[in-house]
């Protein structure tokens, strides 16, 4: 029986979204945002020489059709990408009105968003005042410290010696519908944290806002470090996904990194969580031993938690270049009836002005189903191209293009 890994490359997306002009970093429109391109021009250019130097190089995505699906998402070519592909191609478009983890996931899995999603605004304080004191009762404090929108690095550098002075926790957000709460993992406390979290998003959930995240930090002032114990809190999808699916069909799904958050562990039966180091180690695992009909979902976070949204390109370049020789070592061995297929789930792309998402295509990379374009296609074709790899029915709009 076959065995199927959809791997997420969290934000790597190749620019071309028709609808990008809709969708805003601070007041500039997405048009132009393209991931992977100006990565590549970049480096090309010798603008991303920190602990790197050179073009871009990825050759093991680059073979599987990388640069040529850039092209077809935006007709434009990237520096070092333009060799012949030995995998096939598409480049997948979402119309989900989001640009954010939840939306291109569950599109991804075979369910476009239902709903327009809440924002908070841009404002200060950006909390509604019953949500603030909703965090305040379950934290058992007087107040608490940011409420405005904000990247994670960049607020625990300003409330951070605050927090450990007064022991409120941290509330931010950012152009997502998200409330985040970062605090202290020892003089708060990680557990703490997390059933504050745990026990605030059903509040959340209510008002249509797509997730609360647990951003646990460690550190002191002025060397706080966040840790890889995130926990996502994210409103379930409301009909089966491509994890129910192969659930119910009795076949097994295994989680890697935060899927089991993002998809609130519906359909799920195992997760592996960690860094994306520790969570390629997990994936080379699974492709040993996971049973045969099984699904494995990953998403590797770092390319848009460490680098997208601090606009580090060189970062960016490494952890694609990273990425790419651990997808080389893998590719040998997988078994002949595998299907391995990596895409993305949004852009952000750190040459862009803001810290947000940016409204993109995202590339579909297949080993294990031959050699070719497979053209334009959508998100919910993703899922739906997985289920009949594995031999079971999708239930979404989706259509498989295998």
């Amino acid at each position: 029986m076959s065995r199927a890994f959809l791997i997420v490359m969290d934000s790597v997306g190749i620019g071309g979204a028709p609808d990008a002009g809709e969708f805003f970093n601070d007041s500039t429109p997405d048009t132009g945002a393209n991931t992977v391109l100006h990565i590549a021009e970049a480096c090309a250019r010798g603008e991303s020489e920190d602990r790197r130097s050179g073009p871009l190089r990825v050759p093991n995505l680059a073979a599987l059709g990388l640069g040529p699906a850039l092209t077809l998402a935006c007709g434009q070519t990237a520096p070092g990408l333009d060799v012949v592909p030995t995998g096939c191609w598409a480049a997948a478009t979402e119309v989900s009105r989001g640009k954010d983890t939840p939306s291109g996931h569950w599109e991804l899995a075979g369910l476009p968003v239902p709903w327009d999603w809440t924002y908070l605004p841009d404002t200060q304080p950006a909390f509604p005042p019953d949500i603030t004191a909703r965090i305040c009762e379950l934290a058992g404090t007087d107040g608490v410290l940011g409420d405005c929108h904000s990247n994670g690095v960049k607020v625990i550098e300003e409330f951070g010696a605050e927090h450990l002075r007064t022991g409120k926790p941290i509330c931010y957000t950012s152009a997502d519908s998200v409330v985040q709460i970062a605090a202290h993992e020892e003089a708060f406390g990680l557990e703490r944290l997390i059933r504050l979290c745990e026990d605030l998003a059903p509040m959340v959930h209510e008002r249509r806002i797509g997730r609360v995240i647990a951003r646990p930090f460690v550190g002191t002032e002025g060397a706080f470090e966040r840790t890889t114990n995130r926990r996502d809190f994210a409103i379930a999808p409301p009909e089966p996904v491509l994890t129910n699916w192969v659930q119910d069909a009795g076949q097994r799904v295994i989680a890697i990194g935060k899927i089991g958050d993002i998809f609130s562990m519906s359909g799920i039966d195992e997760v592996h969580k960690g860094s994306d180091a520790v969570l390629m180690e997990h994936l080379a695992a699974q492709i040993e031993t996971a049973p045969d009909g099984a699904l494995v979902f990953a998403n590797f976070v770092e390319f848009d938690s460490l680098y997208g949204h601090r606009r580090d390109v060189s970062g960016y370049a490494r952890a694609l270049e990273w990425f790419d020789g651990e997808i080389g070592k893998l590719l040998p061995t997988l078994r002949d009836t595998d299907l391995l297929l990596i895409t993305a789930d949004h852009g952000n792309d750190p040459t862009w002005t803001g810290s947000d998402h940016t409204r993109e295509r995202v590339p579909v990379l297949i080993a294990g189903a031959g050699q070719g374009e497979i053209g334009p296609v959508g998100f919910v074709d993703v899922g739906a191209s997985v289920a009949a790899h594995l031999g079971i029915p999708a239930q979404g709009p989706g259509r498989s293009f295998l």
